[in-house]
């Protein structure tokens, strides 16, 4: 069923507190907040929203609630709200889902900027007015408030704590992504860019947030991260267990769409970077045989650290596990840090996504497993009483001639085509 929403009233925004800001004055911004079911913590979440506004944000804006088919009297008390206070409107729905709301919103609001808030303010208003200037500077596409990022302050409990991280981290592992963050309520985008990636997002919900992240970074647009100060408000609406199989699932879907094509989106390009100095002297660009030799560099130090760190998991493991298997799980778990590494740095001259990488090297990873796991056991045949550091020289000089035929294969077939 398709969702049918209220008209966004058209009204002027207002005038901005302050011009005292680059592009100040100028760029008009629309705050959203999602609700479904609070009546309670609305009232609370406006006033306070819309004091701030009017006493310190330099850009013209506008408060639109979208009401996702509560069911209590959310709808009434924001409308309520609306007439109470200039410059917020009211949006309903009668579709429920996170996803659906800022999608309609954002996709019909005239803003030059659209932004998006949780209800309970968990995150610090302090945070806002540095997360909506580099959009309106047109420095980057999309600002995310992040609680990961070097200098974010958080207060919540052991176990939303741990799950966020999990989650964080296997985007950043299954994806290669730069931000840190995925779902911190607290976002913003340029409606120039934002259009053309809602038109592509499909998912309703709770991973809404993180599909339009992979859809951006997949895209090049830049995203800049804001260090936030975030408090938990025990009182939420989130199922955060329940959420985790639509999220994994929504991770492999843009794995799917990245890999066949489908996550590509037409964007005007930004210019290359140029020197802003007159008379700058230029590094001149590099060769051949420059990119060559710092490809050969790169992978070495990784495929040494990696092999020691290989042989130093692998002998750890022995003590517990057979040959074959320490072996298993030391290579894959080193083999991942290896890919990732490489992709970032090694062949950081190519467009190759985390995708191609990682499955490129799973191939690789097949062929490395089979080779150092016959070594390992033909060195045990022929020798039963050798010592367990007898056995991981052997694995450490098999992974040598793996990491060789690797780097080889990582240039020739999964990075070159990439870079063509």
């Amino acid at each position: 069923m398709t969702a049918t929403p209220t008209p966004v009233p058209t009204f002027a925004f207002q005038r901005p507190a302050v011009l005292s800001l680059a592009g100040s004055g100028t760029a008009t911004v629309d705050i959203v907040i999602p609700v479904y079911n609070e009546e309670r913590a609305l009232p609370g979440c406006l006033r306070t929203l819309h004091t701030r506004l009017r006493e310190d944000f330099p850009f013209p804006w506008r408060i639109t609630v979208a009401d996702n088919a509560s069911t209590d009297d959310t709808l009434a008390v924001a409308r309520q709200l609306a007439d109470e206070l200039p410059g917020v409107a009211v949006v309903h729905l009668d579709r429920k889902g996170r996803g659906l709301a800022l999608r309609t919103v954002w996709g019909d609001s005239e803003a030059d900027i659209v932004a998006y808030m949780d209800v309970d303010l968990s995150t610090g208003l302090d945070g806002l007015l540095p997360l909506i200037a580099p959009l309106a500077s047109g420095h980057s596409d999309i600002a995310i408030g992040s609680r990961l990022a070097p200098g974010a302050r958080t207060v919540r409990g052991p176990r939303r704590e741990f799950i966020s991280r999990c989650y964080n981290a296997i985007i950043r592992l299954t994806h290669g992504v730069k931000f840190t963050d995925a779902q911190c309520g607290f976002k913003a985008a340029r409606t120039e860019v934002l259009g053309p990636l809602l038109e592509v997002t499909q998912d309703d919900a709770w991973f809404f947030d993180t599909e339009l992240l992979l859809l951006a970074e997949h895209n090049g647009l830049r995203i800049h991260e804001v260090p936030v100060d975030w408090v938990e408000d025990v009182d939420t609406r989130v199922d955060v267990v329940g959420t985790a199989g639509d999220d994994l699932r929504g991770l492999w879907r843009m794995a799917r769409a990245k890999a066949s094509g489908a996550a590509r989106v037409e964007l005007d390009q930004r210019p290359a970077p140029a020197a802003e100095h007159p008379d700058a002297v230029l590094a001149t660009p590099s060769t051949r045989r420059t990119v060559l030799s710092w490809e050969v560099g790169c992978f070495v130090a990784i495929g040494i650290a990696s092999t020691v760190g290989q042989a130093l998991l692998y002998a750890l493991l022995r003590s517990w596990w057979s040959p074959a298997l320490a072996n298993l799980f030391s290579l894959l778990v080193l083999t991942l840090l290896n890919t990732e590494a490489n992709r970032r740095l090694t062949f950081r001259h190519t467009a190759a996504r985390a995708g191609r990488a990682h499955l490129g090297a799973g191939v690789l990873f097949v062929l490395g497993y089979l080779v150092t796991s016959l070594a390992v056991v033909l060195f045990k045949q022929a020798d039963p009483s050798a010592s367990t550091a007898a056995e991981t020289l052997v694995l450490m000089a098999a992974s040598l001639v793996v990491t060789a035929v690797r780097f080889v294969v990582l240039r020739t077939a999964v990075f070159r085509s990439a870079a063509h």
